[in-house]
């Protein structure tokens, strides 16, 4: 039977080290257990029982242990019959989450986050340029393409805007770059404080994704930068005209919906 997780590690601090919780450590092995075996979305885990006896822990041990990666997006909990963990996983939302709530607690402005767009997204448009794969120009055209036909519809607007915006981060070929920026541009939406968007300004985003999009897809990477720099100021400019004490609200955790 293996161990039970170590609980004499310690967690990082500042002078002093703390012993880490058994929950968290079994956590942390389950998520290892799951990337090294490979285990895809949808795979069930072995049952309560089985996992007891396998980790060696207290049930409220393992029950903490999963109900924190349910939290964080790592597993689903199926209830009933048949029912039990089953793998997840996490998305942009999940991070967001984290981010907005730090935020919060730091009293960061709705500003601030719009700020850090304007300074990471015109790079990951120029590395985009050069990076971004047939597939990926496939799917940004397809973004774009929506957005367009669909111009009408403020849901379909708000939600080729996240995925045209998660593209091109992920087009500039490091996933760090996809998950902050997905995670910003989930955080940064806006609806949720009051912010709408009328047509003529659906129309005219549509127009800058077009141009963006025209750029990645010459691989001309200071043009690309150039077009995003315009596109992200402009959304800027468009919250400071008409929703300047959106800008200066403090963020609250409970505005990004998982």
């Amino acid at each position: 039977m293996p161990a039970a997780p170590n609980t004499t590690g310690s967690a990082r601090g500042r002078g002093t080290l703390r012993p880490r919780k058994t929950a968290a450590l079994l956590a942390q092995r389950i998520v290892g257990e799951i990337t090294d075996r490979g285990l895809e979305p949808g795979t069930p885990l072995p049952s309560e029982k089985e996992m007891l006896e396998e980790y060696a822990v207290a049930r409220g041990t393992l029950r903490e242990s999963l109900r924190f990666l349910e939290m964080q997006g790592v597993l689903t909990i199926r209830t009933g019959p048949g029912g039990g963990p089953v793998v997840n996983r996490p998305g942009s939302r999940h991070l967001a989450s984290t981010i907005a709530m730090m935020l919060q607690l730091e009293q960061v402005a709705f500003r601030s986050i719009v700020e850090a767009r304007v300074v990471l997204e015109p790079e990951l448009a120029r590395r985009a340029a050069t990076n971004a794969t047939p597939e990926q120009l496939e799917r940004l055209r397809a973004s774009c393409d929506r957005m367009r036909e669909r111009i009408d519809d403020p849901d379909v607007f708000i939600e080729e805007n996240d995925t045209f915006h998660g593209l091109v981060a992920e087009a500039a070929g490091n996933p760090v770059f996809s998950m902050v920026i997905t995670s910003l541009t989930w955080i940064c939406d806006g609806t949720p404080l009051g912010v709408e968007y009328s047509e003529a300004a659906r129309v005219a985003v549509s127009k800058e994704h077009a141009r963006i999009l025209r750029a990645v897809e010459a691989g001309d990477p200071e043009r690309a930068g150039a077009a995003m720099a315009v596109h992200i100021g402009d959304f800027a400019a468009y919250l400071e005209a008409k929703y300047p004490r959106v800008l200066d609200a403090t963020l609250r955790w409970d505005q990004v919906d998982l």
